[in-house]
């Protein structure tokens, strides 16, 4: 019962959790703790979700991100063959014939490495050429890159944010942002997910106690853990009432929503009036790296020659500004458009099927589906007999959502075809009676009794290490 408590309810946050506190309780004047040993506990989790066939995460892809793909376990045997929505190439860039011959090119004439910083000598004329088109596009006079989009989100504010400052945030905001907004300042305050009237609140009560003080409003424009959107006109307006600076990561939606793939800023007409815009490349444009703009080019100076992230860290190599160049080039074109379209078209049918098949799922048309599962067994298990049946997506669990909110983050692509969105939408519906089936012989197996999920505070290994 113990084991199949953790392997259906137990979390690595549970594990570190229980992990840090046994160790904590463990501690004499004589017996320093062991920065490593103190980890030795986590593969017990794993090896148990292992044990059970749940240990559905650290996937490794075969070959390209295709709409079909072959997927090994994080011990390298085979997990799953088949439709794949579980990568993020919403437009199906990674494997397009231009991009494999921009980023060959770019290999045979700038070579595959820049040697430095942007702050020295790491800027390529590939990557000066990218900030500049990217600004121009985004209708803002500065742009600066960064290795990673987690290094933009997490480098842009804390290029921005003091100690003495202030970060109004929402309280669904990525990690990288929320970490960026702790790291540089101990005065931070969440709002709730999308709502205008408790941003406001905050922003009044920050200004009110802190007259003089510097304050961020940070947000997302598409929210991949629930695929919405927060009225940005509407954020933008209350930061500059209150003598505040917004910002906005565009992860999800630059380049795969909106006629021309400006996404919801261009939707609610605030293309080239946000304050602050960060994003990466790595949903749409084929590449990893990411990117904060503006139109202060102060901030640009402050990113090049003061910023962690950017300053010591080395530049985006010249094949990946020239991937995302291209990709960029292809998303501004026609061809672009009609991928949009396409990726749009399965958005809708994905989701129709979805619901006409009971689920729950979540959220606006984008190219993230979140289906909501409930429980972590219940998402765990379904995810189990996905796989199993050839079908591959990411179980989504706490802590990066609530314990009873776990769910299937479905990411679509341009080139999934109907029959791909068919296939899935069965193996689904057979996986959810497959899980239904196997918990309720667990729950007779265990006189019963199915394990409850632990309460925040708690950690599933309580029960086993008696």
């Amino acid at each position: 019962m113990d084991k199949l408590n953790l392997a259906l309810q137990g979390t690595l946050a549970d594990y570190i959790s229980f992990m840090d506190k046994t160790v904590a309780n463990r501690q004499t004047a004589v017996a320093p703790e062991s920065l490593l040993g103190r980890l030795s506990i986590l593969p017990m989790g794993w090896d148990i979700l292992d044990e059970y066939g749940l240990d559905t995460f650290s996937k490794q892809i075969v070959g390209a991100v295709l709409p079909w793909a072959q997927a090994k376990d994080r011990r390298g045997r085979p997990l799953a063959e088949g439709v794949n929505f579980g990568s993020q190439d919403y437009l199906s860039l990674s494997s397009h014939p231009l991009i494999r011959e921009a980023a060959v090119q770019a290999i045979e004439q700038l070579g595959v490495h820049v040697g430095g910083s942007a702050a020295l000598m790491g800027n390529s004329e590939a990557s000066v050429q990218l900030e500049c088109e990217l600004a121009d596009w985004l209708h803002l006079k500065d742009c600066s890159l960064f290795p990673t989009g987690w290094a933009a989100g997490y480098g842009g504010i804390r290029a921005l944010v003091r100690d003495r400052d202030h970060v109004v945030i929402d309280r669904l905001a990525h990690a990288c942002l929320q970490e960026g907004a702790r790291g540089a300042t101990r005065h931070v305050h969440t709002f709730d997910h999308l709502s205008v009237h408790a941003l406001e609140r905050q922003l009044m009560a920050v200004r009110e106690n802190h007259p003089s003080a510097g304050i961020l409003v940070v947000t997302e424009s598409l929210f991949s853990m629930d695929s919405d959107v927060p009225d940005l006109k509407a954020h933008q307006e209350l930061a500059h009432r209150y003598q505040a600076t917004l910002l906005v990561d565009v992860a999800h939606d630059l380049g795969s929503m909106g006629p021309e793939g400006l996404g919801a800023i261009q939707e609610q007409g605030m293309l080239g009036k946000i304050d602050v815009v960060v994003g990466t490349f790595s949903k749409t444009f084929a590449s990893n790296g990411g990117f904060v703009a503006s139109n202060e080019p102060g901030l640009k100076l402050a990113i090049r020659f003061g910023c962690g992230p950017h300053t010591f860290s080395n530049a985006m190599s010249p094949v990946q500004a020239r991937v995302v160049l291209k990709a960029l080039e292809i998303v501004r074109s026609e061809e672009g458009a009609e991928r949009r379209r396409r990726l749009h078209a399965n958005t809708l049918a994905l989701r129709a099927k979805l619901s006409t098949l009971g689920c729950t799922v979540m959220g606006v048309p984008s190219a993230v589906v979140p289906v909501l599962m409930g429980g972590t067994s219940q998402c765990r298990m379904v995810s189990r007999f996905l796989l199993a049946g050839g079908a591959i997506a990411n179980a989504v669990e706490y802590p990066a959502v609530p314990r009873d909110a776990a769910r299937l983050r479905l990411q679509v692509m341009a080139d999934h075809s109907p029959a791909d969105i068919e296939t899935f939408v069965s193996v689904l519906s057979l996986a959810m009676q497959e899980a239904d089936a196997m918990l309720v012989k667990l729950h007779s197996e265990n006189d019963g009794v199915l394990p409850a999920a632990p309460p925040p505070e708690a950690s599933p290994f309580a029960s086993s290490q008696g």
